[in-house]
């Protein structure tokens, strides 16, 4: 057999196939290294480890745990205005098979997960839950309660999810996340679409929070890297500890989505 038709018929096996691989599966997946090159061997123990790193940044320090420039993921960028920021970075590796970008979506509708997710309270020195209640709701302004979706067998190119967060601090909190792949990975874009306050203090205007929490998988497992802050006035600020309330917000994100693909991973 010639070189030119053995070609033809390994690609037309190839294409035959090819709905037998799993969906969004990448021959060529980056590495963890190839991301943060620049990570010492601590952190990236720690990015390995449950529940990874989470940091909080005072004011005037710099994000240490930002992939390489030409990795695709600046979303840091998106965040000059915000002047409280924190960073985390968390790596799942695969179980039984390979964690696909699919599966982070499917980690993503489980809202109602986020209830009850416990955080240390200073305090009152224990373990409370930081959202007592987490529900999807039907729109922006209708916000009648609806039930998560069943998994899905495909990615939407972009989905807009509109939830409501009874926090233990602020009350009913609101926010908007939009999904969409990006690139080899998938973006989930938390923004808060209504004012929170405190004791009707407002605390946190409309759109004046924002988290980017990105996943890929990667050859070594499922990278989530996350990078949130929030604009707030001088006033609030001397009453509130910011970088404290991001980090810990931010940090049962993290947990819900690694808790999510923990379960798929194992399943």
């Amino acid at each position: 057999m010639s070189i030119k038709k053995s070609t033809i018929l390994i690609a037309g096996f190839i294409l035959w196939f090819s709905p037998l691989f799993p969906q969004n599966f990448n021959f060529q997946n980056r590495t963890f290294d190839e991301l943060f090159p620049r990570l010492e061997e601590s952190q990236k123990r720690e990015a390995f480890s449950e529940g990874g790193i989470i940091r909080s940044l005072r004011q005037g320090e710099e994000l240490i745990l930002s992939p390489s420039p030409d990795s695709g993921i600046n979303y840091a960028s998106r965040l000059q205005d915000h002047p409280y920021l924190t960073e985390s970075l968390l790596l799942i590796p695969h179980g039984d098979t390979l964690l696909r970008v699919l599966d982070a979506y499917n980690a993503l509708g489980k809202v109602q997960n986020l209830q009850g997710r416990l955080y240390h309270s200073h305090t009152r020195d224990s373990e409370i839950p930081l959202f007592e209640d987490a529900t999807r709701l039907e729109s922006d302004r209708r916000t009648s309660s609806i039930p998560d979706p069943p998994p899905a067998s495909s990615l939407p190119s972009h989905e807009t999810v509109y939830i409501r967060l009874r926090d233990v601090n602020f009350g009913n909190t609101y926010y908007r996340a939009e999904i969409s792949p990006q690139g080899p990975g998938l973006l989930y874009h938390l923004t808060n679409n209504r004012t929170i306050t405190y004791l009707l203090f407002p605390v946190m205007r409309e759109g004046n929070f924002s988290a980017f929490l990105y996943m890929e998988p990667l050859e070594e497992g499922m990278l989530v890297y996350s990078v949130a802050g929030t604009q707030v006035s001088d006033f609030v600020a001397r009453q509130i500890d910011i970088p404290s309330a991001i980090s810990k917000r931010l940090a049962v994100f993290v947990a819900w989505i690694g808790d999510g693909l923990t379960e798929i991973n194992y399943r």
